[in-house]
């Protein structure tokens, strides 16, 4: 009974370490994509988090047309690995073709989530001070104003409300029910079979 307990706090921790490790590999790239403020202080921290192993990535992996294929890389390596230690430690040995599917699947999964939270966060933020700056708010109106923009433009704001969140919700719940999770399902099927 106590070896159960040892493995599911492994298997905690890897879940955890991973995943927030990967989160700022893909914030990171988020932040690149959106042309974020590089020196705003969490942009400073997540690039001296993220330099080491993206420096030594970039030397084999070059960038192209602004996206940082050295990130995208990595995460999906992390993603990978994090799917093969859960599974090792689980007892079992998938296939690498469906684990690195499942792995993209993950990455997806999280990007929408990643949008879904700022969104989130930027709307409460807009009830509770909209006129306050801090260096959180100006890193989510850059991330959130890709998906925000086109939402505002389809429906604008009505009687001073800003509805467009709602749209932005429905697409991203669609993206994760329509792309991601037969992305995740077919990774799934091909890692055990």
């Amino acid at each position: 009974m106590g070896g159960s307990y040892l493995g599911n706090a492994g298997v905690f921790l890897v879940d955890t370490i991973f995943g927030l490790y990967i989160l700022l590999v893909l914030l990171r790239f988020l932040f690149q994509w959106v042309r974020a403020d590089f020196y705003n202080p969490i942009s400073q921290f997540i690039v001296a988090a993220t330099n080491p192993p993206l420096v030594f990535a970039r030397r084999f992996i070059p960038g192209a047309w602004g996206l940082d294929f050295a990130a995208i890389v990595f995460m999906l390596a992390l993603a990978t690995l994090k799917v093969y230690l859960l599974a090792w430690m689980g007892g079992a040995t998938p296939k690498f073709t469906g684990v690195m599917v499942f792995a993209i699947g993950e990455l997806l999964q999280l990007t929408v989530y990643v949008f879904m939270v700022a969104v989130i966060i930027r709307v409460v933020l807009s009830w509770i001070g909209p006129r306050s700056y801090n260096p959180v708010v100006g890193l989510l109106h850059s991330l959130t104003e890709p998906v925000m923009g086109p939402a505002r433009r389809l429906l604008p704001p009505m009687g001073g409300l800003d509805l467009s969140p709602i749209l932005v919700f429905i697409g991203l719940g669609l993206a994760l029910r329509l792309i991601v999770q037969p992305i995740l399902d077919i990774g799934r099927a091909l890692a055990i079979t």
